[in-house]
């Protein structure tokens, strides 16, 4: 009985729902979740269908070019005014926005960090977010954040929107339902979902975790778009009809409700009787979508080299500077490695981009050790980094057949702006103070005379 009444608690209450998802990026999509509910012809009937209002949600400034041009047209239960109210002020104390300087004593370096531990009491998907980094100005919409996340509740009757900016979530243990304004996305590990700018959600759990754990990036720039191919073509790398935009979804719960906000790096909250979840039909462009990660197409070097990182990119936020993202989402998936008289790893480099990387199973091939699924490393701006001694050893002397790479999956938060840690990450239990070890034995072998060593 007690089993029944969970469920039926985690499912709400009126809740309407049709199968499936639509395929596309930037479509411009159309889906109701009840028949004529979705006006033909027109935006704003003078009366909608069922007693609807129609609202329309922006992405984008009216007068931006069409080609990024985003809004959504929503039919819904209540206008959006009715779900909010005279907010109070709430604390979210682990979650940073830029522009941020973390009061800690950490020198700068190159730092890596073990997982987030088990959140010891129950906490929601919005209590269980830390900030590890902030970059640039949210209020210039510039830059952005890398978070983690580590939760082990639902949330039932909260429901949360971010102004601020967008937020690519990325699922390391543990599946979960994200139940946006525009309808649901059940979001496993080695997928990712987009939630925009603005819109209302909430997250539950899926499955039999410990804790649901990721990571998040937020986004405060130009909104995530797929990268130009160049050269490479038509095909390939993360390919349009694998991203998948939810259907219409509703949730018609009449019961004490909160709403909570991002804003300027604030919180606020509003009490509210009803779902804000009440969308019952929309069209257009401004919309959740979700991506598995194993879709993504790799090209790389077939007869000699590394290529550079940035054939791994799935989406980038471009800037104002042509070739130069405010934020690349980039991952490094299975694939083969074929090349010839070649150092296979990523090699040694300093860059002007700024790196977030995170491992979501497996094992990244430039770290042998200590890099593992739910930790982190930062290679901030024109830091030297590269494989660990072991990784440089082992590709150097080992036999260079044909080899796959395969179960692992890491990725990587990569902007133009320096990457600021937060005074948690800085004392975080799990930093790991011996990571600059990894490179202690990459000794002298220079001894003048010609050949190679």
């Amino acid at each position: 009985m007690l089993e029944k009444a969970e469920k039926q608690r985690r499912a709400g209450s009126g809740q309407q729902r049709a199968a499936g998802y639509m395929p596309g990026f930037g479509n411009d999509f159309e889906t109701e979740s009840l028949p004529g509910a979705l006006p033909q012809g027109q935006n704003s009937p003078q009366k909608c269908n069922y007693g609807l209002y129609a609202e329309q949600l922006s992405g984008s400034p009216f007068t931006a070019p069409r080609g990024t041009n985003e809004r959504s047209w929503l039919y819904r239960i209540r206008p959006s005014v009715r779900h909010t109210g005279r907010f109070r002020r709430v604390d979210y104390p682990h979650w940073k926005t830029a522009p941020h300087v973390g009061e800690h004593s950490l020198a700068l370096g190159q730092l890596r960090w073990s997982p987030l531990p088990a959140p010891s009491e129950a906490l929601d998907f919005l209590q269980g977010i830390r900030t590890m980094t902030t970059a640039g100005d949210a209020l210039t919409q510039a830059g952005m954040a890398a978070h983690a996340y580590a939760f082990n509740a639902d949330m039932v009757d909260d429901y949360f929107f971010n102004a601020d900016g967008e937020l690519l979530i990325v699922p390391e243990t543990g599946a979960i339902q994200v139940f946006t304004e525009l309808g649901r996305m059940d979001v496993e590990p080695s997928e990712i979902c987009l939630i925009p700018r603005g819109m209302m959600f909430k997250v539950t759990r899926l499955g039999e975790e410990k804790v649901w754990r990721g990571y998040i990036c937020e986004n405060y720039g130009a909104k995530f778009t797929l990268p130009d191919r160049g050269p490479i073509g038509a095909n390939c790398l993360a390919n349009p009809r694998d991203f998948k935009t939810p259907v219409a979804a509703y949730e018609d719960k009449e019961a004490p409700c909160r709403v909570q906000v991002k804003w300027c790096g604030s919180f606020h909250m509003v009490e509210i009787g009803h779902s804000p979840l009440d969308v019952v039909a929309w069209h257009g462009n401004y919309a959740p979508y979700k991506y598995d990660l194993k879709t993504f197409s790799p090209v790389g070097a077939i007869l000699f080299d590394h290529p550079d990182p940035s054939i791994f990119t799935v989406l980038t936020a471009p800037s104002g500077e042509e070739g130069t993202a405010n934020v690349d989402f980039v991952i490094f998936p299975p694939r083969w490695l074929v090349a010839e008289h070649t150092f296979r790893p990523p090699w040694y480099h300093r860059n002007i981009m700024s790196e977030f990387m995170g491992l979501i199973y497996g094992r990244y091939d430039a770290k042998e050790e200590g890099f593992v699924p739910g930790g982190m490393s930062l290679h901030n701006m024109m830091l030297a980094h590269g494989p660990d001694f072991s990784g440089f050893e082992k590709a150097s002397n080992g036999e260079l057949k044909p080899v796959k790479l395969d179960n692992t999956m890491a990725f990587m938060f990569e902007t133009r702006f320096p990457q600021q840690l937060t005074t948690f990450a800085a004392e975080l239990d799990t930093l790991q103070d011996d990571y600059m070890d990894c490179w202690s034995g990459l000794e002298r072998k220079f001894d003048g005379t010609p050949g190679i060593k």
